[in-house]
């Protein structure tokens, strides 16, 4: 009776942080997610090609290798919680940044507002994270990760579909194409409206992340205590483990790929002339959302962590393919997918692009564990390295947009994907296990 109210008061215990670290997962969610639909717009308002607007991504994802190290000293002296309120408060910033970006029609304010929200994102996950682990037994902490995981990428479906509801309501349509039948006082006009109307999602951003400030503040959250690591093996520095180095690459490589197949959608489907381009990334999300359910109930019950990131590598390679090659018209695929459901369909190369979403689903917890193995006292560093491998986010859509411009051809240039695939597929069958160079 004891033992059992003894498992009652841990699980009360553990609920509210729960709920609170759930809560911030869905926020980094729904900001790394929203920038799929925003990349179209700012393509629009500011009269960009398809390797201007993607510095977007670059602006968001550059800030995690930037200000890893300054977040981290900032992380140190104020401890975990305070860390998270300042995390939230660099966000709010960030978020007001829009709204003289959006008023000017001015880019590089729009890279600066990114920039400042990614900073805020980069101390709030390193100070998050800790917490899905140690908040509960550690027998449960994969399962609580998992669900992290589920709610963060549920964030990325319903962040499009919530953003172009906000921002399409009354504009009727607003893609490049009917643009360009329009007089230049006309275009002018509706770019400004259109910029209008980037303020108010930005705004409630802003007004959401402040109340979270306050519940984080105020809330129960335990500090967390270091914990120091024995020494194990002779080595002096992380760059003496290939298994992390190369995952770090590895995490890199996915990172890249998994922001290209969720923030060039939009782009590539407004390109097709694709009716609802602005919510693709959706379709992305929903994709990956599917990929989480199926790591949860089949690791390890069914395969293994190695058997996971080898199936993955494979079947994003055979995504890359498709994309390339499937038609830009015929919604096949999408027809015997979902069709059905009444959900909107879309070309079949657009379907390849947003099952890139299923494909690498696991590749981020099926890397972790492997590459983290053995290190003893360099954990710590280990960790460090992997999340350098964000950068991939910033650096790998850059050059994807670069070839769509040189080559004319956004199709073709989902090949910069495929190299990531193989180098993820050569981790999974020996670079994991590798423990000497």
């Amino acid at each position: 009776m004891n033992e059992t109210m003894k498992n009652d008061a841990q699980r009360q215990s553990t609920l509210m942080p729960m709920v609170i670290i759930g809560i911030l997962f869905f926020i980094f969610g729904f900001v790394t997610w929203l920038n799929g639909s925003l990349i179209p717009f700012l393509k629009i308002i500011c009269e960009l090609n398809e390797f201007q607007a993607l510095f977007v991504t670059f602006a968001f994802y550059i800030a995690y290798t930037v200000m890893a190290l300054p977040m981290s000293t900032i992380l140190n002296r104020t401890g975990y919680k305070n860390g998270m309120a300042i995390g939230l408060g660099i966000m709010v910033v960030g978020s007001l940044l829009f709204i003289p970006a959006a008023k000017s029609a001015h880019y590089a304010l729009f890279l600066l507002a990114l920039f400042v929200l990614g900073t805020g994102l980069t101390i709030l996950q390193t100070a998050s994270n800790p917490y899905v682990v140690k908040i509960g037994p550690k027998e449960s902490a994969a399962m609580r990760i998992s669900i992290m995981g589920l709610i963060n990428k549920s964030a990325g479906v319903i962040v499009p579909i919530a953003f172009t509801a906000l921002i399409l309501a009354d504009m009727g349509d607003v893609s490049e194409q009917s643009l360009a039948a329009l007089s230049p006082a006309e275009k002018e006009l509706t770019k400004r409206a259109l910029s209008d109307k980037l303020v108010m999602p930005y705004l409630y951003m802003a007004l959401a992340l402040t109340a979270l400030i306050g519940l984080v503040k105020f809330s129960s959250l335990p500090e967390l205590e270091s914990e120091d690591e024995d020494s194990h093996g002779d080595k002096s520095s992380i760059m003496h483990f290939p298994q992390v180095v190369l995952g770090a690459l590895a995490l890199f490589a996915y990172v890249g790929v998994e922001v290209i197949a969720g923030d060039t959608i939009g782009l590539y489907g407004s390109g097709l002339a694709v009716n609802n381009f602005a919510s693709l990334t959706s379709y992305t999300m929903a994709f990956m959302v599917l990929g989480y359910i199926i790591g949860v109930t089949c690791i390890p019950r069914f395969i293994s962590q190695q058997q996971a990131l080898f199936s993955s590598a494979v079947a994003g390679s055979l995504a890359i393919v498709g994309v390339m090659f499937s038609s830009t018209t015929s919604t096949s695929i999408a027809d015997v997918m979902w069709g059905w459901s009444g959900i909107a369909v879309i070309p079949n190369s657009v379907t390849f692009v947003a099952l890139m979403g299923l494909a690498h689903a696991l590749v981020w917890p099926s890397i972790w564990p492997l590459a983290l193995e053995g290190l003893g006292k360099f954990v710590a560093q280990g960790s460090a390295l992997l999340i350098m491998g964000i950068s991939g986010g910033a650096i790998l859509p850059l050059i994807f947009g670069k070839l769509a411009h040189v080559m004319g051809d956004m199709q073709l240039a989902y090949v910069v994907g495929l190299p990531c695939y193989l180098f993820i597929l050569f981790y999974a069958v020996k670079g994991h296990k590798m423990r000497q160079w």
